[in-house]
């Protein structure tokens, strides 16, 4: 019995008429599909990109004018280095020189540590490299704070970049004064004999000086860090050394390459050879903190550090056959 008038007898048909059973659940046939997941609430479209891009370098412009900005007691100024010069070097790293790192996890996470490394390539762009490698590679992004010859803070425009960079000085106050404070320390004893010999000694390691970086370490109770870098012996390959220009200009060398001075400033564009990098296994000197200043066991120590970074250079060039290699 139906009813046209009235309200309670009327439910059931209504229920067939919208599509559902007497019991008011939608039959599978006549489910409806969810509707399609939203879309997130905020799209980077290529405009949202580059008007944030431009915002930021705005404010870095605007916080550099106005000397908003920290520089540490060396000059290390640690915005200025992860903004502008780190982006430039990594054009070099990875795609030019399409560097490999190993071992990155014998960097200490926290603390000091004397990072100790072999130097070549004519122009100490393997120093730049290093640098970039640790901030990269460690977890926590440390940077390396380079120590540099004297000459290179002679030279006016340089040396700003340099002590910007968070470079300072090869002297043991400055590089104990860094440690003490935890700081990752970066140093090359082979000096402007590494980085200035022959193509034809590439990979042999020079010597290492007095050793003024282990008593650094010890006094400090600070690890080393071995580190062996093979590539930057190809980028600039010394043929030649002009020496009374060389006295001239008052630098230890002037150099000869393939491409350089014959070419001119396309000369001093670097031959894009394969780069790895290998961190080694921390030595801990702290065994030896009380012989900081007994020459037989600096000696030893900086013999260690050579010997290790010598045989890890002879497995990286196992490693890589070709020095032009993918």
């Amino acid at each position: 019995m139906t009813f046209a008038e009235g309200g309670q007898q009327s439910a059931p048909a209504a229920s067939h008429a919208s599509g559902t059973s007497p019991n008011g659940r939608v039959p599978a046939s006549h489910a409806v599909s969810p509707p399609p997941p939203l879309a997130p609430a905020v799209a980077d479209r290529p405009g949202d990109v580059w008007d944030r891009r431009v915002a930021s370098a705005l404010a870095f412009l605007r916080r550099r004018l106005s000397g908003a900005y920290e520089v540490d007691e060396f000059g290390f100024d640690r915005e200025l280095t992860e903004a502008v010069f780190h982006p430039l070097l990594r054009l070099l790293y990875r795609d030019w020189f399409r560097t490999e790192v190993f071992g990155a996890e014998h960097l200490p996470g926290s603390g000091p540590g004397l990072v100790v490394g072999n130097h070549s390539g004519t122009i100490a762009v393997d120093a730049l490299m290093l640098s970039l490698a640790v901030h990269d590679e460690h977890p926590a992004h440390r940077h390396l704070r380079l120590l540099g010859a004297d000459l290179v803070f002679r030279v006016p425009i340089l040396s700003e970049l340099v002590r910007k960079s968070g470079g300072t000085v090869a002297c043991n106050p400055d590089a104990e004064r860094l440690l003490r404070a935890g700081e990752l320390v970066g140093v090359f004893p082979e000096g402007f004999k590494g980085v200035g010999k022959r193509y034809a000694d590439r990979y042999k390691l020079q010597r290492f000086g007095r050793g003024g970086f282990v008593s650094a370490a010890l006094r400090t109770r600070t690890p080393i860090v071995p580190v062996a870098i093979v590539g930057a012996e190809e980028i600039y390959p010394l043929i030649g050394d002009i020496k009374p220009l060389a006295r001239l200009l008052g630098i230890p060398y002037f150099p000869v390459t393939p491409t350089f001075p014959w070419l001119g400033p396309l000369g001093a564009i670097p031959l894009p050879s394969k780069w790895l990098i290998e961190f080694c296994e921390p030595i801990d000197t702290a065994p030896y903190a009380d012989a900081a200043d007994d020459p037989l066991v600096v000696f030893n120590l900086a013999d260690q550090v050579r010997e290790t970074i010598q045989q890890t250079v002879y497995s990286l060039l196992e490693r890589r056959p070709d020095p032009f290699g993918p």
